[in-house]
């Protein structure tokens, strides 16, 4: 397949100047073409490709794998011997190129990637990851290359859920699909009927019932003596991603007609966890019974929200010699339509989706396709026909199989192979957990989650100072009681001028303060409660579980994906070379800097 490259029309590596102050390389004015080459060829032979077999890990404990390293032999063409070397310290040296590889970027108009991470559409680090040395990227296809308009998608499978939810008995009549009522990352309790969103630990921190949120109290009693434990399926359902919000939003509104005693007895004795299943049923028939798909692959356009960007994105993958593949859930037909209408107009040259993939695999079976081995088939026409196969080639069509026949057909295996998914347990911690893979995940919502951030900080930087005051207010509070305390049992107060206070002085002390700190809960109350609205008015954030707690979902995030981001086009703001470095991880004992700081030279022998 030919595919568009760029070549230097003339000598792409002039010969080095000496500066006063170390070596520098004039850029030369640069004619591109298109044309066919190995991405390995680039540069000619200035550099040479560190290889999987001489690959080593540098300081961070990444592979070394695909970094370019200088070819000593070209330099003494240019007549260097090979041994010069920058001209003062390197941290000088580093500084100043620092500083003239930042505007040049700028007179480029290209985004850096510390510019391109501060913004909704950055992409965010959470185990370091250096892209040279992935062999091959694997890709989702729903919610993932293709992203579905959510109030079409999931309100017509919500459609098609409480038709089918009729036909079985169940009164729907007035129900309305409201996908506000949910967000991902939230947690279903079969048992009790409720939603709840949880912090990294496990503790429920807001919950609904039905359609009705339950009050911090509520929430309290109910669930103070229990965590949320992803491992007990019979009781918690995780919602992993987008596909769950018309399921769950079924679910919840159910639970008000059971609690209302309107649902047929004729349906038998039913109870939360036997509705939940009942909801389920009615849904699977939806996708089974090939209604909904049928529905979109004939108007994909209603459904369907074109990313221009990402073709372009997967060519620059490719052209470095990225080894590209598709492994998706979805049948051929669906995948083959969808991918059609997403990617075939915003390519060049007449290429159609197909060739930026060196393999298709399609009806994978995740999660068992990282656990297990299934029987491979090749799909051989247009219709879909397939027959049975063993071995896989580049380019190929194949329905089934195991993440292992993948892995022993390109001869990459484990940290090579990067996996891009929406959902968290099927795509991401399943290809991580049993084969080692490194993964991202993608979650559209966090492009609008970063802007209600931005906007909330004037909001939340007042709660902070409140709790600061009361905090200082309520240390001095404690601090009275306590020496009200050891005066009532006749011990001296924990200073001389704390004992000397005299009664009267010490209790209108400590009264002030009460009344302080509880005006303070009064005002800090409701802005805490509030806080998040701007993302989800029931919910809040998405990664939070409360002002400086992170949620479930944010915990599951780190632990599994290497690099998340919202839409997989992002990967423009970098480049196929891109090291990404996870950013330091504060501990509660980090406070230690502050002492430093505060105690420099202060100390005495």
């Amino acid at each position: 397949m030919a595919t568009a490259n760029l070549q230097f029309l003339q000598n792409p590596f002039p010969r080095p100047t000496f500066s006063s102050k170390y070596l520098v390389m004039r850029a030369p004015k640069m004619v591109f073409k298109c044309g066919c080459s190995s991405s390995s060829s680039v540069g000619g032979d200035a550099f040479s490709l560190t290889s999987s077999s001489k690959c080593d890990v540098d300081y961070l404990g990444e592979s070394t794998k695909g970094d370019l390293n200088i070819n000593l032999k070209h330099l003494e063409n240019f007549g260097l011997d090979g041994q010069a070397t920058l001209e003062g310290p390197i941290e000088q040296v580093a500084r100043l190129e620092a500083e003239e590889a930042g505007s040049l970027l700028r007179d480029l108009g290209i985004p850096s990637p510390s510019a391109a991470r501060l913004s909704p559409r950055g992409m965010f680090c959470t185990r370091t990851l250096n892209l040279r040395s992935i062999s091959a990227i694997g890709y989702d296809m729903d919610y993932t290359l293709i992203h579905y308009n959510v109030m079409a998608w999931e309100g017509r499978a919500y459609d098609y859920c409480m038709e089918n939810l009729k036909s079985m008995g169940f009164p729907v009549e007035g129900l309305a699909f409201d996908p506000d009522l949910v967000i991902r990352g939230l947690v279903i309790d079969k048992e009790k009927g409720n939603l709840v969103k949880a912090d990294r630990f496990g503790y429920v921190k807001r919950a609904l019932h039905g359609t009705k949120m339950l009050s911090t109290r509520a929430v309290s009693e109910m669930y103070g003596r229990e965590l949320v434990d992803l491992r007990k399926e019979s009781q918690w359902e995780f919602l992993n991603t987008l596909f769950s919000v018309s399921e769950a939003v079924a679910y919840m509104q159910m639970v008000d007609r059971l609690d209302d005693g309107v649902i047929p007895a004729d349906l038998g004795p039913l109870d939360y966890k036997g509705l939940y299943k009942a909801v389920g049923k009615a849904l699977f028939r939806a996708h089974v019974e090939g209604q909904l798909k049928s529905e979109i692959m004939s108007k994909p356009e209603l459904f369907v929200e074109p990313d221009p960007e990402l073709p372009l994105a997967l060519l620059d993958q490719k052209e470095a010699g990225k080894k590209l593949l598709l492994i998706t859930n979805s049948d051929y037909h669906y995948t083959d339509k969808m991918m059609q209408h997403s990617f075939n107009r915003f390519l060049p040259n007449d290429m159609g989706w197909r060739d930026l993939f060196d393999m298709v695999i399609v009806s994978a079976r995740k999660p068992e396709f990282f656990q297990m081995s299934h029987p491979l088939y090749e799909v051989v026409t247009g219709e879909g026909l397939m027959r049975p196969c063993f071995k896989t080639h580049t380019g190929g069509l194949y329905s089934g199989g195991s993440a292992q026949m993948v892995e022993n057909s390109l001869n990459i295996h484990g940290d090579e192979i990067l996996y891009v998914g929406d959902h968290i347990y099927t795509d991401v911690s399943q290809s991580k957990v049993h084969l080692r893979w490194r993964t991202a995940l993608i979650c559209r919502e966090l492009e609008e989650e970063y802007k209600a951030l931005i906007h909330s900080r004037g909001p939340r930087a007042t709660v902070v100072e409140l709790i600061n005051q009361k905090e200082v207010v309520g240390d001095l509070f404690n601090q009275l009681r306590l020496a009200l305390q050891r005066r009532t049992k006749g011990r001296p107060a924990q200073t001389l001028a704390a004992t000397n206070m005299d009664d009267r002085e010490l209790t209108e002390s400590m009264q002030k303060l009460l009344i302080v700190m509880q005006r303070l809960d009064e005002k800090i109350a409701p802005l805490l409660e509030a806080d998040g609205e701007l993302f989800n008015k029931r919910w809040g954030f998405l990664s939070r579980a409360g002002l400086w707690y992170k949620s479930h979902l944010m915990r599951q995030i780190e632990k599994y994906a290497d690099i998340y981001t919202s839409r997989v086009s992002n990967f423009l703001n970098y480049t196929p070379f891109m090291y990404f470095r996870s950013q330091e991880q504060t501990l509660a004992h980090d406070t230690y800097s502050h002492y430093c700081s505060e105690h420099n030279g202060s100390s005495t022998n």
